[in-house]
C-alpha cells in the first residue's frame, strides 16, 4: 500500500524532546479522552488538542511558557501513544472525542475557553468551535485544514478519496502495533519524503492500530468546510512555510487561505519560517510569539 501525503504532512528529523508531567484530571471520566491540567487555576482557559498518534507530550515546549499566566487543559486522544484505546477502539474517532471535549467544558464550566489544535487536533477544535458558538472564545489550528485533500488539489471531494482513504485502513489494519512504532519504511508505508522521520518523532508516538487506521481515514475524509460559517470565534491558522522556494512549503499559502474561505470573518494566517509539519517542535520560538499575540487579542 502506497500512500502519498502532501508537503504539509512531511516533516524534517528533530531532537527528541522531554515529557513534562502534569496534573490529571481525575475529576472527568471517559473512555475516549484522557485530560491532563496544569497552570494557574484562576487562569484563563487553554484546551490544547494534539494531532494524530500523538499525545501531550508535543506540548513539552509551549505549555511551560503559558502555564504561569493560563490553565492548560491538554486532551489525550485514547489509543494514541501508551493510551489504552476503550471506547475508541471501536465506531467514529473524531466525532466521538469532539462530543467528549464538549462534555468537558461543560462539566467543567470553563469560560469561554480558548482552543489550540494540531493537525487532526485542529480539525476536532473548528469541529467544537462550530458545534459551541459563542462559547469559545477563538481558536487557533496548526498545520491543519478543514479538508486535508484540498491542499493538495482543490477541488478535490470526499468522493476522490475515499476509495484511498478505505486502502489506508485496510493497510494500517494489516499492520501490527510494534510496526506502527517503527520506521515508515519497515512498516510498508510510502508517506513521501520526510515519512521516515515521522514515524521516528515525538510526533508520530503511535498507538493502537484500530484507532490509528480511523484516525488516519478521517483525516483524510472529513470535510469540514461546510461547517466553517458557524464558527463565530475568531480563528488563527498556523502553519510551516520555507522561504526557499525550491522547498514545496514555499507554495502553500494559497492552498491554506483557500482552505479557510468559508469563515464568518477572515482567519490570521501565521506562516512559521523553517518548520515542517510538527511546528511546534520545528520552532518553537517563532510559535510562542505566534500563540502569545493570538492569546492577546
Amino acid at each position: 500500500m502506497a500512500m502519498m501525503v502532501s508537503p504539509v504532512m512531511a516533516q524534517a528529523p528533530r531532537p527528541s524532546l522531554p515529557v513534562t508531567l502534569s496534573t490529571m484530571d481525575e475529576g472527568f471520566v471517559s473512555d475516549r479522552i484522557h485530560i491532563e491540567v496544569r497552570g494557574q487555576e484562576d487562569g484563563p482557559d487553554i484546551i490544547l488538542i494534539p494531532g494524530l498518534a500523538s499525545t501531550s507530550a508535543v506540548w513539552a515546549k509551549l505549555a511551560p511558557v503559558l502555564e504561569g499566566r493560563y490553565q492548560l487543559h491538554l486532551v489525550n486522544v485514547r489509543g494514541f501513544g501508551d493510551y489504552a484505546p476503550q471506547g475508541n477502539a471501536r465506531g467514529h474517532l473524531t466525532t466521538e472525542v469532539a462530543t467528549e471535549i464538549k462534555r468537558y467544558i461543560r462539566e467543567h464550566e470553563l469560560d469561554r475557553p480558548a482552543i489550540i489544535g494540531h493537525s487532526m487536533g485542529g480539525q476536532l477544535a473548528l469541529r467544537v468551535a462550530a458545534d459551541e458558538g459563542e462559547q469559545i472564545s477563538k481558536v487557533m489550528v496548526m498545520d491543519s485544514s478543514p479538508f486535508f485533500p484540498s491542499l493538495i488539489t482543490r477541488g478535490a471531494t470526499r468522493a476522490d478519496v475515499e476509495p484511498l482513504a478505505r486502502l489506508v485502513f485496510q493497510g494500517v489494519m494489516m499492520l501490527g502495533d510494534e510496526m506502527l512504532r517503527s520506521s515508515a519504511a519497515q512498516a510498508g508505508l510510502n508517506l513521501g519524503a520526510g515519512g521516515d522521520h515521522l514515524f521516528n518523532s515525538l510526533g508520530w508516538q503511535g498507538g493502537d492500530r484500530r484507532v490509528l487506521a480511523q484516525g488516519l481515514y478521517e483525516v483524510l475524509t472529513n470535510d469540514l468546510r461546510y461547517r466553517l460559517p458557524d464558527i463565530t470565534a475568531p480563528v488563527t491558522v498556523v502553519y510551516g512555510w520555507s522561504d526557499k522556494a525550491e522547498n514545496p512549503r514555499a507554495q502553500v499559502d494559497d492552498a491554506f487561505r483557500y482552505g479557510y474561505m468559508n469563515l464568518r470573518r477572515p482567519a490570521r494566517f501565521e506562516r512559521m519560517n523553517g518548520a515542517e509539519h510538527m511546528v511546534m517542535i520545528d520552532t518553537p520560538k517563532q510559535l510562542e510569539l505566534a500563540v502569545r499575540r493570538f492569546l492577546a487579542d
